[in-house]
């Protein structure tokens, strides 16, 4: 079933193909500038440091769902091994993990996602081999350092969790930016809180997958026009889901990552860094989050730290 002519009237709105030069791989990451990260490393005031990573291990969210993206496995490879062979001398133990690159707190790369034998800028979807991706790899976006920005919009909507399934407008992104007092700035990368996570601290990693709260198509425009730099959620599918139409599987997904080249990421732990936020008043901060560059990875994980 071919994707519906609504979808493809808001992917040419929303097309930034060409924006930054044919040979582009990075998409709005190139609206992180100098300027912009002197502004985010502005927002330091108190020196106060929020992990946003969700911890690495065999409990982590994936649930099997996703053939192959499995949750991490460590394993112990040497245990006190003595480097002379004498152990009363140095000794050293080391361990070795297999994961999934996008199992827990990670970005997207944007050749991602495909549909139509393409993917971002208009390459060809045979750049993705089983060797990874020749094009728009999670080794192409360079560092993702700049000022972020939360929009709790379930603390703006007055609930601790957003409903399964809840599909988030720009209104509600709206409504959220009014909350916090900010006013999303070119190169700004925004960071959207369902509250969906704390199902998954709670022990509830079944309702935390799905149904699942996130942006809809009805926010893909507010995005692009306000020139975001990067966007995360603290879910794991990142857009609603189930999707709001049958005949459109994860659109967000396409439109963000091949139309718009805007890198997503998902399973951010944003709830500490909230309730500071709703404590103090302040929701900017500085954001340093650049994924592990993975030679033509088609995702990375990242440990995103913010700084108020």
């Amino acid at each position: 079933m071919p994707l519906p002519e609504e979808f493809h009237e808001l992917a040419r709105k929303v097309n930034n193909w060409g924006r930054w030069g044919p040979e582009d791989e990075r998409g709005t990451l190139n609206l992180i500038t100098d300027e912009v990260v002197r502004r985010g490393a502005g927002c330091v005031r108190t020196g106060k440091r929020f992990s946003l990573a969700m911890p690495l291990s065999a409990d982590g969210p994936q649930m099997g769902f996703i053939p192959g993206r499995i949750n991490p496995l460590r394993t112990m490879i040497s245990l006190n091994s003595p480097v002379t062979g004498d152990p009363t001398q140095a000794c050293f133990s080391d361990d070795a993990v297999v994961m999934g690159v996008q199992c827990a707190t990670h970005w997207d790369a944007l050749a991602h996602a495909s549909y139509d034998g393409r993917i971002y800028n208009g390459f060809g979807w045979d750049t993705i081999t089983f060797n990874g991706a020749a094009r728009c790899g999670i080794d192409k976006t360079g560092p993702i350092v700049g000022r972020g920005v939360l929009l709790d919009v379930a603390r703006a909507k007055g609930v601790d969790i957003l409903d399964g399934g809840y599909a988030i407008t720009g209104e509600d992104l709206d409504a959220a930016a009014d909350a916090a007092g900010v006013t999303i700035e070119p190169g700004d990368i925004v960071l959207i809180r369902t509250g969906q996570i704390r199902r998954f601290h709670q022990g509830d990693k079944v309702g935390y997958t799905f149904p699942s709260p996130g942006p809809s198509l009805k926010s893909v425009e507010w995005m692009r026009s306000r020139d975001i730099a990067a966007v995360a959620t603290d879910t794991i599918v990142f857009e609603v889901y189930p999707s709001e139409r049958a005949d459109a599987q994860l659109p967000v997904h396409l439109l963000h990552l091949v139309e718009m080249g805007l890198t997503q990421g998902q399973n951010f732990d944003l709830e500490a860094l909230a309730a500071d936020c709703a404590d103090d008043g302040v929701y900017t901060f500085l954001l340093s989050a650049t994924p592990e560059p993975f030679v033509a990875g088609l995702g990375g994980p990242v440990i995103p730290i913010a700084i108020k």
